[in-house]
Order: structure tokens, then C-alpha cells, then sequence
């Protein structure tokens, strides 16, 4: 299902985003075109977090204006965006010189939904993966360009995304190791202030 999404929601964006051309696919298999970049992870850590995450906040607000008419996706409420579902400097590459975004990839969990979703995520990788960075978060939201959601959203939003993964490591292992890592982090996120 997650395979099928991408393969059928790249197509639509290639136009619209910088996304890696879809080359092949098999039922279990995607083969994807090659993108110039620099992880966005490394940036970030290599001391270009401002820049970074405002090049994170002017991509997401050009994914959350989009309505790609893709009926892998389902229904597009009036009240709904085009989520992304996995967004942070983990899944883009960057012009390392531009900061400018050259590919957002992993869109295996897009849908519609709240801008909330992508929002939060972004705030959790950084939070999570990169701690010493999240002074730079105010550079995300500013240039998304609208208000960020109040941190109890936001921090609601990371711990429903937190469960909706630990369930889906349980589908594949049930009280595995991917399943305690998230009930472990769901703690821990729930721990946090803004």
C-alpha cells in the first residue's frame, strides 16, 4: 500500500516539487532516478541549522498549497491539506551552497490531513535527532509563514504520530524491539516543554 502510494503520488509532483523520478517498480520494489543534494541532516549538523530549517519551512508550506488529484490519497476534505507524513531535513536534499531545496523523497505516508502533522514531525526530528539545533526552529515556522499551532498541539501531534508507528511495528513484530523504541520515545516526547 505504502509502495503504491509513492509510485502513484511521485508522477503527480514532479511538476510541482522537486521529487526523484520514478525509473521502475515491482510489487515490492521502487526504483528512483537520482537527485543532486546533500542530506539535509548533514547541514543541519555541519553548523546550518538557521538556513537549513528555513528551507525546510518555505518547502513545507509549498507541499501543504498543493491538492494533487491522486486517488491513492483518498478524499481531500476543504478542511485538509496535503501532508506530506514524514517530513523534517531527514528526507530532503539541499544545494549545499543555496540552502535551496533539490529533492524531497520518502512519501510513502502522504496524505491528507492536518498541517499540524508536518509541522510537529519536523519540530520531533530535530528535537529528537539533532537536540542541540532546536533553538533554530523558530527559522522552520517563520518561514512556513503562518503561526505555529500552540506547543500542546504540536506536542499532541508528535505523540498520536509516535503511536500511530509503534502500531505499525507491531503489525510486523508484536512487542518487538521497533514497537518498544517508539512506546520509549512516545515517553519521552511526552516529557518535553516547548
Amino acid at each position: 500500500m505504502r509502495l503504491h502510494r509513492e509510485r502513484t503520488l511521485l508522477p503527480h509532483l514532479r511538476d510541482q516539487l522537486p521529487v526523484p523520478p520514478v525509473l521502475g517498480a515491482t510489487a515490492t520494489t521502487l526504483k528512483l532516478g537520482f537527485m543532486a543534494g546533500v542530506p539535509g541532516q548533514e547541514l543541519l549538523d555541519a553548523g546550518h541549522a538557521a538556513k537549513v530549517l528555513a528551507s525546510c519551512g518555505k518547502l513545507l508550506r509549498r507541499i501543504h498549497e498543493l491538492a494533487p488529484p491522486v486517488p491513492a490519497l483518498g478524499v481531500h476534505r476543504a478542511d485538509q491539506v496535503f501532508v506530506h507524513g514524514d517530513f523534517g531535513p531527514n528526507n530532503l536534499l539541499l544545494d549545499p551552497d543555496t540552502f535551496e531545496v533539490t529533492a524531497v523523497v520518502d512519501w510513502e505516508f502522504a496524505h491528507f490531513g492536518a498541517p499540524v502533522e508536518d509541522l510537529a514531525w519536523c519540530e520531533w526530528i530535530v528535537r529528537t535527532h539533532h537536540p542541540v539545533h532546536r533553538d533554530a526552529l523558530d527559522h522552520f515556522f517563520r518561514s512556513y509563514g503562518y503561526e505555529a499551532p500552540p506547543w500542546p498541539v504540536r506536542r499532541a501531534a508528535m505523540l498520536a504520530r509516535c503511536e500511530e508507528l509503534r502500531r505499525f511495528c507491531e503489525r510486523w513484530e508484536a512487542g518487538g524491539r521497533g514497537a518498544r523504541q517508539w512506546r520509549e520515545r512516545a515517553v519521552a516526547t511526552a516529557g518535553w516543554e516547548e
